[in-house]
């Protein structure tokens, strides 16, 4: 698979014309599948995203499953290919895309932060599915059967004030 997102970064567009020429030299095999690259490159191309998923790539977060981090690092890289510049200009922010829950001082042993859909980031929940519409608020999710999914943005669903009761 490594190969083929090389092809497909050569053949991208660059920050600059003369960078093409030296993509052989800029890319690398590195552990697995993973590919090693220009930091400056990926900042450009990215845009302001770029540092932050330079750093989700780089290692994976505390208590998120390894197979769910090498999806989340292969879906980021094809949103902003695809969608970076549009999600900027839209106002989404590293934290819509890239979010996580903050670790408790304390977690349980079953502890796990892509359990709280309300404080997880569009690119965590993509799992391999493209996203083929972006608005202001909402990203649309192609689903495997046709159907589509819509993340939120805003208004996720979340617990109401303290005290707040249906019994009240």
């Amino acid at each position: 698979m490594g190969k083929y997102l090389n092809i497909l970064r050569c053949a991208a567009p660059s920050c600059s014309s003369d960078q093409s020429d030296k993509c052989d030299q800029r890319y690398t095999e590195g552990c697995g599948a993973r590919l090693e690259y220009n930091r400056q490159e990926t900042f450009c191309r990215f845009g302001r995203f770029g540092r932050t998923y330079e750093a989700l790539e780089a290692r994976c977060p505390d208590y998120v499953e390894p197979a769910r981090w090498q999806q989340a690092v292969e879906d980021g890289r094809r949103f902003l290919a695809q969608w970076g510049e549009q999600a900027a200009a839209l106002g989404w922010t590293t934290g819509d895309l890239f979010g996580l829950h903050i670790v408790p001082n304390t977690p349980t042993p079953s502890y796990r932060r892509l359990s709280r859909y309300d404080e997880t980031g569009l690119i965590w929940l993509l799992r391999g599915r493209p996203v083929v519409a972006l608005t202001d608020a909402t990203a649309a999710i192609q689903n495997a059967a046709s159907s589509i999914t819509v993340y939120r943005r805003d208004n996720k669903p979340a617990l109401g004030p303290l005290g707040d009761s249906l019994d009240d």
